[in-house]
């Protein structure tokens, strides 16, 4: 399973760092992490490490941008944050304006830390609010009320202007009109990006447990898209491009590093559980903290690879595409991948055009608004099984 030869030959400009600690867990996510941190500082030296050892990986092009996701990367000290940047300055050839991501809990933030964060060198901030409501905060069991995620980014505009927030819909009970409120507060906070998923329901969380014993009800489908069309026309109205089916921004604040993902460039996957990608094949750390830091010591990468198929990536780039507002070019499919992938792709998507789910423009298939919703399911229905 450990993989010690490079597995990426080819240039990256992204790179993902994965913090994988939370102070306590959401009844709904499925994300690897613990909440045993005693281990917080030997994690830390053991990602600048595999940093160091997969810097022999990259190809010489500038990285453009870097994220830390988890987890909770707000949980990081100053002097763990600064470390880490300072191993990937010195380790890596940097774009000159590189964009980086830190994704912060509204319980997370103060001043101190603020200051902190800018100084270090993010200039992007996604915080979790996931909702404006105690009472969705309470079922979601998060850390934070709605007071201090509203105080929290009041406080962090200070020192941020790239600043995005996190919301979720289709939360059981939750009433149109209550959604409503969710995204005329996050409007009234003027912030530039917002990003918003529906709320899933995933086998194993404390949120499956709880609808299979009927504490909770279960995520009404319905309500769930009635959420997505008044998401959709509200935030548009208010100067958002919907770029990518779950985000939102103001122009010039589109994710630099997201729109690399759903557009296919490359990436390099720090951490525990945390995925890299070259465009020919995928790796992936193993989903375990001990196990990852008993290899890192070794030297060892703890990774699996996988080649990917001429159908595996043109399913991929169907799924990314059109879940976004750079859509799939059918001439791209024709060139990349064949005629027999472009034929296909033109057939399946035929009943979708009729019934005004895709449109095809100037060789680009693009969900439309009615579509958006349902982009997912489309996407399967082009992909490629035999």
């Amino acid at each position: 399973m450990f993989i010690v030869n490079c597995l990426l030959l080819i240039v990256m400009p992204s790179i993902y760092i994965h913090i994988p600690f939370c102070k306590q867990a959401c009844h709904y996510c499925d994300f690897h992490f613990s909440t045993k941190r005693d281990k917080q500082p030997e994690m830390v030296r053991a990602l600048a490490r595999e940093l160091v050892i997969r810097s022999k990986e990259w190809g010489g092009e500038a990285v453009r941008t870097i994220y830390f996701g988890g987890g909770t990367p707000s949980l990081l000290t100053e002097e763990e944050l600064g470390s880490l940047l300072e191993t990937v300055f010195g380790n890596y050839k940097m774009a000159g304006d590189p964009e980086i991501t830190l994704e912060a809990n509204p319980d997370d933030l103060n001043e101190s830390g603020l200051k902190t964060m800018a100084k270090a060198g993010v200039n992007r901030l996604s915080i979790g609010v996931q909702s404006f409501h105690d009472r969705d905060l309470r079922l979601m069991n998060r850390a934070h009320s709605a007071l201090e995620a509203e105080a929290s980014i009041r406080l962090a505009k200070r020192y941020f202007e790239n600043i995005s927030i996190d919301l979720i819909y289709g939360i059981p009970n939750l009433s149109e009109e209550e959604w409503k409120a969710n995204l005329r507060k996050a409007l009234s906070l003027d912030v530039p990006h917002i990003s918003s998923y529906a709320l899933t329901v995933e086998p194993g969380t404390a949120l499956k447990r709880f609808i299979d014993k009927k504490v909770v009800p279960p995520v009404d489908d319905e309500a769930a898209e009635a959420h997505f069309t008044t998401m959709m026309e509200l935030l548009e109205q208010h100067g958002f491009v919907h770029y990518e089916v779950s985000n939102f921004g103001k122009p010039g604040f589109f994710s630099r590093n997201n729109s690399a993902y759903w557009q296919g460039k490359h990436y390099l996957g720090i951490g525990p559980s945390a995925h890299s990608y070259d465009g020919l094949k995928r790796s992936w750390n193993i989903s375990n903290n001990p196990k990852y830091l008993k290899a890192i010591e070794q030297g060892l990468l703890p990774s699996t690879e996988e080649v990917l198929t001429v159908k595996d990536r043109y399913n991929e780039y169907v799924m990314t595409g059109l879940r976004t507002i750079w859509g799939v070019s059918t001439e791209r499919v024709k060139t990349e991948f064949g005629s027999k992938y472009y034929q296909y792709l033109l057939q399946q998507a035929g009943k979708y055009i009729e019934s005004e789910l895709l449109i095809l423009d100037n060789h680009t298939l693009l969900t439309t608004k009615k579509g958006k919703f349902l982009s997912d399911g489309i996407a399967s229905d082009l992909f490629m099984i035999l």
